[in-house]
């Protein structure tokens, strides 16, 4: 074999791939993720509802059902070995009329197949005693107290950062343009780069997914991107509902839903059309309308006025609206089609390939696998005295770079410097919330700037946003 030579190679530096990625690195085996963009979570894993599922939604007994319960059931553990945000906030699917009472209670026996703890069946007058913005329309409800919110950044980010102490290779602003079997393994061809060759290809390419699977499988797949419109309110607006409100699900999914954000936000959404640009995250007046009208029929009295964002994601559909998760070819694995829940379901899809394919590999688990990790300090997420000891040791801590978001100086430092370190704005605004904040990065992001070129070197005309083409500025006057 010639060029970059390893035993496991990953398309795709999302959730799913980092997982992965994650797991594998327990095992005595040479891994690496490659990643077309400038970092980790920068896809469809950037942009969703930050939900995690009960898991009362899926097909009993398809893969999504059993992921999605199992990656449930693993949250908690992980959020503390890993130290990222995460809350049991509980679930709540509104039914407006007692005619769609038989469709609720479907779902109810779809979660008790599934083995979604504690799921039941409450009245409206229940639902509005827990929740009291709920409209008066509402007659019941499922209710999960199992679901969950996640910051989806800070899952990614914490699972690619252990993978890489445990000693996987991140290659970034690398693009896979073809897939080739070989004697031993597979050649991935890279645009502008050296070959790599690998034993085994794990496919975790989200709305590209299907592209990878059809240069190797016999049998072809299709990803539809499935595009979905969002707003996200001030922190202001965080506490109008304590739980996740979900509608009666639909065509298209589980709808618009109304929930608290883990950082206090509120965000409404997702609309769901499916459109034929794997790279179509615009947003349209229609759909953000859609999702207003939408949302106020399960929460009275949203404060519109409170929005500070409205983004969109691509969730990649499968045509057989399935998982495909599994060795599709020799050597070949498959994570395609991960849509909701995908984010969670990332962890136990983690388990269940590499355990696959270390079993087909013949690798020995690691002695010295580091199993914890820490995260950035939070200085807005302080004591007095907390604050007041951290910035005696570190006075960066002490000046505050983002207004909105209370980010300190060394919170951007330690973004920066740090496992798999942030190395263009979105990377830090990822890691540590600079620029997430109500004036969305208005005040913060020239002095940003300053702190990101004097810790790496990148000359200020050369900091972009993300990817390459996205400079803030071309030069000084």
């Amino acid at each position: 074999m010639s060029g970059l030579q390893y035993d496991v190679t990953i398309i795709g530096g999302g959730v799913t791939g980092a997982a992965v990625a994650r797991e594998l690195s327990r095992y005595q085996l040479k891994t690496c993720v490659v990643e077309r963009a400038e970092d980790v979570c920068s896809g469809t894993s950037k942009a969703n509802s930050a939900i995690v599922h009960a898991g009362y939604d899926a097909a009993a007994g398809s893969l999504k059902a059993k992921m999605n319960v199992e990656g449930n059931e693993m949250m908690g553990q992980l959020s503390k070995d890993l130290d990222f945000a995460f809350r049991r906030n509980g679930s709540l699917v509104l039914c407006f009329s007692e005619e769609d009472r038989p469709a609720l209670e479907a779902l109810y026996e779809r979660g008790v197949a599934n083995g979604v703890p504690d799921v039941t069946i409450i009245t409206g007058d229940q639902v509005r005693a827990m929740e009291p913005n709920v409209t008066d329309e509402v007659v019941a409800a499922l209710y999960a107290p199992t679901g969950g919110i996640v910051c989806p950044f800070g899952l990614t980010i914490a699972l690619a950062e252990n993978a890489c102490d445990n000693g996987v290779e991140f290659r970034f602003l690398t693009e896979v343009t073809d897939i080739a079997k070989i004697d031993g393994g597979y050649k991935l061809s890279l645009k502008e780069k050296e070959d790599i060759t690998t034993r085994f290809v794990v496919n975790a390419a989200g709305v590209y997914a299907d592209v990878f699977h059809n240069m190797v499988c016999e049998d072809k797949i299709t990803i539809v991107p499935r595009k979905g419109d969002y707003c996200l309110l001030d922190q202001e607006a965080g506490k109008h509902v304590d739980k996740t409100i979900f509608q009666l699900p639909g065509k298209y999914g589980k709808g618009v839903l109304v929930a608290p954000t883990i950082h206090g936000n509120l965000l409404i959404g997702p609309t769901a059309s499916d459109i034929e640009d794997k790279e179509g995250t615009y947003t349209t007046a229609g759909e953000l309308a859609d999702v207003t009208q939408k949302s106020a029929r399960g929460v009275k009295n949203i404060p519109y006025r409170q929005v500070i964002t409205s983004f969109s994601g691509l969730r990649a559909h499968e045509s057989h609206d399935e998982f495909i998760i599994g060795e599709s070819a020799d050597g070949f694995y498959d994570a395609a089609g991960i849509e909701s829940p995908g984010l969670s379901s990332a962890p136990a899809i983690g388990v269940y390939l590499a355990e696959m394919i270390a079993k087909k590999a013949g690798a020995c688990e690691k002695e010295n696998f580091i199993a914890t990790r820490k995260g950035i300090p939070h200085v807005s997420a302080m004591s007095r005295e907390e604050r007041a000891a951290l910035i005696k040791e570190r006075p960066d801590y002490g000046t505050i770079v983002c207004r909105c978001e209370n980010v300190s100086e060394g919170e951007i430092v330690d973004s920066i410097r740090r496992t798999l370190g942030a190395r263009s704005l979105d990377g830090i605004k990822r890691r540590v919330r600079q620029g997430m904040g109500r004036c969305q990065a208005g005040f913060c992001t020239p002095r940003t700037m300053e702190i990101l070129s004097r810790e790496t070197g990148i000359p200020m005309e050369a900091i972009c946003k993300n990817q390459p083409g996205s400079e803030m500025i071309t030069g000084e006057a």
